[in-house]
């Protein structure tokens, strides 16, 4: 993922800590984050309700991507149910397509400024 993404010439930054994500997410404010549900420390769902419960980051956006197809599927209620909270959180699921999902990061990165 990293690879193909530099390739189209994105800055990436990799984190493996739930909990420096976090800091370097509000530290750096990206254009979007990149984030798996399942992380060692934390929750990836913990992260994303963290990021949208702070001004600083509510509205960066956000794909989530998974292998966990209930959770994705609870997610995805749970973005339908509250769309202005969520609003630019996208749900992935594994496997997928690296061209697919770089085709939404184009999507959400090239969408009018938050």
């Amino acid at each position: 993922m990293r690879r193909v993404l530099e390739d189209e010439e994105y800055q990436v930054s990799i984190v493996q800590d739930g909990k420096d994500a976090l800091a370097r997410v509000k530290s750096q404010l990206p254009d979007l984050l990149i984030l798996d549900l399942k992380l060692g420390d934390v929750s990836g769902q913990d992260i994303l309700n963290e990021l949208k419960d702070d001004s600083l980051t509510s509205d960066i956006p956000v794909i989530i991507y998974t292998a966990a197809v209930l959770e994705a599927e609870d997610l995805n209620t749970i973005i339908k149910a509250h769309p202005v909270r969520y609003r630019g959180v996208y749900v992935v699921q594994k496997p997928f397509e690296l061209e697919n999902l770089l085709s939404l990061v184009e999507q959400v990165v090239n969408e009018p400024v938050r």
